[in-house]
């Protein structure tokens, strides 16, 4: 594998540069999908990606695609790598971006060095990851890999009433691209570990070989308001009452497996929220996960019948809205061999990891072989202002990734 290595300086720069735009006043960094921050973060990527020499393309739901494509091989499927720049509110630098940047870094440190890939190499950028202005999360590459109407996203209204198509518009990057028009021979993508696990063992890289299900709910729990004071216990339809047992079910249940699965209450809301009055509504989201299908399956059955005797005694009704689910998703063995044996020759230790997030890796998956590569964040924070990767972690999977792109366009 090669022993070339990517411009360090240029990458770190880089990501500081992108990580400058779209701070506020008190410094707080927040790129929102499609935002007049996340136009300025695009702009600057796009001047990076034409001044290495790539063509760019943007599809339907903004999606941009930065190619190297030599002669002669122009409909040859591409090796992509990539993530997204979106940011959540109040965000770190590296989320995300450290896989665009890296991506585009990997690039342009092979076509300096004079080597000549067997098939286009793609950096892609991909809309709307984190879902924050525009719901579902992994829109963009959920759009790309065939599994949402690219019209239907477009339509799709933000939380601050703005529709995602206008915005696109507005802001430049509303392509004209048919999402998928490039389908990937393989799909990379380098990223920060947003987990503690790396940091904890010593250890500087994750091949992440699988991916856990998703399965998002809104539950609605309706009773009765009534008086705190007055109302005896045994004649009450408390929907917070209710609410709380669903939490602490939850959490009994995946404390007594011994199995991966994880469930988060994250959202909850009361009416009509008053010290003094008896919750008439309950209504709360269900996060769930867990690496296996039929596990994921299992520990929905459990939530919905739990519901169904909660609610007879209880005396309340309640109803459940499906948000998002996302099937389990093993990625290419083969790729994730590739990235081992790259940790091999550089002599850095290696470890098999499962990823607990989602990322767009999960959606592209569905159209290609792909696989990740995790460096350690300090603490597992993501999502974060203290989100932090020291610069030798950050170099260190940027050349990961730099070997396994040469190894894999070396081939035909």
């Amino acid at each position: 594998m090669s022993k070339h290595s990517i411009d360090s300086a240029r990458l770190l720069g880089r990501l500081s540069e992108l990580g400058a735009i779209g701070r506020d006043e008190g410094g707080q960094l927040t790129r929102l999908a499609a935002s007049n921050a996340d136009r300025e973060g695009r702009d600057r990527l796009v001047s990076w990606i034409e001044a290495a020499g790539l063509d760019v393309a943007v599809d339907r739901i903004g999606n941009i695609f930065g190619i190297w494509a030599a002669d002669g091989m122009a409909d040859a499927a591409p090796v992509m790598l990539g993530s997204h720049i979106d940011t959540v509110i109040n965000a770190g630098i590296y989320d995300g971006c450290y896989g665009v940047l890296s991506g585009l870094e990997v690039i342009e440190t092979l076509k300096e060095a004079g080597f000549m890939p067997s098939r286009p190499i793609v950096v892609a950028t991909f809309t709307n990851e984190e879902g924050v202005r525009y719901a579902p999360d992994m829109m963009g590459s959920l759009v790309y890999a065939g599994g949402l109407d690219a019209d239907a996203a477009l339509a799709t209204v933000g939380t601050d009433g703005s529709k995602l198509g206008d915005e696109l518009r507005r802001t430049g990057y509303a392509g004209d691209k048919g999402p998928g028009f490039l389908k990937p021979h393989a799909y990379i993508e380098l990223h920060i570990e947003p987990g503690p696990v790396l940091e904890r063992e010593g250890i500087p890289l994750g091949a992440v070989e699988n991916l856990q299900g998703i399965s998002w709910q809104k539950v609605t729990i309706e009773g009765d308001a009534n008086h705190a004071g007055t109302t005896p216990i045994s004649m009450r339809r408390d929907a917070g009452h209710a609410a709380a047992r669903v939490v602490t079910f939850l959490r009994e249940r995946v404390n007594a497996s011994n199995t991966p699965t994880v469930a988060t209450v994250g959202c909850m809301e009361f009416e009509p929220n008053a010290i003094n009055v008896i919750p008439s509504c309950a209504t709360f989201t269900v996060d769930l996960r867990d690496p296996d299908e039929e596990r994921l399956k299992q520990e929905e059955a459990a939530l919905a019948r739990f519901l169904e005797t909660l609610s007879a005694e209880e005396d309340v009704t309640i109803s459940v809205e499906h948000l998002a689910r996302f099937e389990p998703v093993k990625f290419d063995e083969r790729i994730v061999a590739t990235i081992e044996a790259a940790a091999e020759a550089r002599a850095l230790p290696c470890r098999r990891m499962t990823s607990g997030a989602g990322h767009d890796a999960h959606m592209i998956a569905r159209i290609a072989p792909t696989a990740m590569i995790f460096v350690p964040s300090k603490g597992g924070i993501g999502h974060n202002p203290k989100e932090f990767t020291a610069a030798d972690d950050l170099i260190a999977g940027a050349n990961i990734l730099l070997d396994v792109v040469r190894k894999m366009t070396e081939e035909e």
